[in-house]
């Protein structure tokens, strides 16, 4: 038995933490103290992508602070209406790899399910923004398409479960997705990228990772931190919880202006994380998503960024620096590695 934080964890209920996420930017500017000359734009803002944050994160933002960390990451500001060419609303080509509703097929010998819509905060960066999760519902059929799709391609040996967030389904639904695959002889590894392990800790209960180590497929968790901040002491009970499981760790981040475009504030998050037993992964560059090219750092300042990040951590520590691109069969290295020992 994991010791969690009690009062935290015993009897409180995720659904009840994720219902009541953060919606209006009032109640968000109240909580943290913020200067009320950005209350407009960010209300106007979230009329067209809405604002969303559980307590839990807002907690560990730094109270009237326009520009902490975490705060940028959720709140709409007007940059996001501004037309920016090049970017697109599908900057990855997901549809143009859908093979099912909710299927992308882009990588040999694995597939992603994009199993919801529903996320725990709405990250402004987010890639799937503009995504047609009403029309792209693979559940909406109780998986069947998808999972014949599957079954039918013998060379799919893993499946991604993505979304929106795929921890954000019940219990129910999450353990009888991961069955169904399981009786599709040549998968065998399953691998699930999640938020809620940062921004709504409480959903990693031993309940829930006690029954999805059950199955015979090798669980992989990938979650997303951006920053060091990020991880507190509930987080670290999240995972806590999933390495007495055995279920590896890997995190992904993305490269953000005025977050974390630093190298030592990405130094500082990978030390954490390896700490907690998280293995650093890919480093994203920015998705070109329309409403999110103010986040973008431009190639210059990465390139010295990672530069220094190399200089800073051994290897292992050592985050892939990748793009990803349309049409593309893996992940782009986005500049020469400078190996670390």
């Amino acid at each position: 038995m994991i010791q969690s934080s009690a009062p935290y964890w015993q009897g409180h209920s995720w659904k009840k933490a994720l219902a009541e996420a953060i919606h209006d930017p009032h109640v968000l500017f109240d909580i943290l103290n913020l200067p009320l000359n950005h209350l407009a734009s960010a209300r106007a803002v979230a009329k067209i992508f809405p604002l969303r944050v559980t307590h839990s994160f807002v907690a560990r933002m730094q109270p009237g602070d326009i520009n902490d960390p975490l705060l940028r990451q959720v709140l709409p500001v007007h940059l996001e209406n501004e037309f920016t060419p090049g970017y697109s609303t599908d900057p990855v080509g997901d549809r143009q790899a859908s093979k099912r509703p909710g299927v992308i097929h882009k990588y040999h010998g694995r597939v992603l399910l994009v199993t919801t819509g529903a996320c725990a905060v709405h990250c402004r960066y987010c890639f799937r923004r503009h995504f047609p999760y009403s029309q792209a519902n693979p559940a909406a059929n109780d998986w069947q398409q998808a999972l014949q799709y599957i079954a039918q391609d013998a060379s799919i040996g893993e499946v991604i479960l993505s979304g929106g967030d795929p921890l954000s389904l019940s219990d129910e639904k999450l353990l009888r997705l991961v069955s169904l695959l399981a009786q599709i002889p040549h998968v065998n590894t399953l691998r699930i990228h999640s938020r809620l392990p940062i921004v709504l800790p409480q959903r990693i209960s031993e309940a829930l990772i006690d029954q999805l180590t059950t199955t015979r497929l090798q669980i992989i968790l990938v979650i997303h931190a951006n920053h060091g901040n990020e991880i507190n002491a509930e987080v670290i009970t999240a995972l806590d919880i999933l390495r007495h499981y055995n279920i590896p760790l890997l995190n992904q981040s993305v490269l953000l202006r005025q977050v974390n475009d630093n190298a030592d504030a990405l130094a500082r998050l990978s030390r954490k994380l390896f700490t907690h037993g998280v293995m650093p992964y890919y480093l994203h560059t920015l998705d070109a998503v329309q409403g999110a090219a103010h986040f973008a750092v431009n190639p210059q300042r990465a390139q010295a960024v990672y530069d220094e990040l190399s200089k800073q951590l051994p290897g292992y520590l050592l985050p892939k620096l990748v793009s990803e691109r349309a049409g593309a069969y893996y992940k782009i290295p986005a500049f020469p590695v400078q190996g670390s020992l």
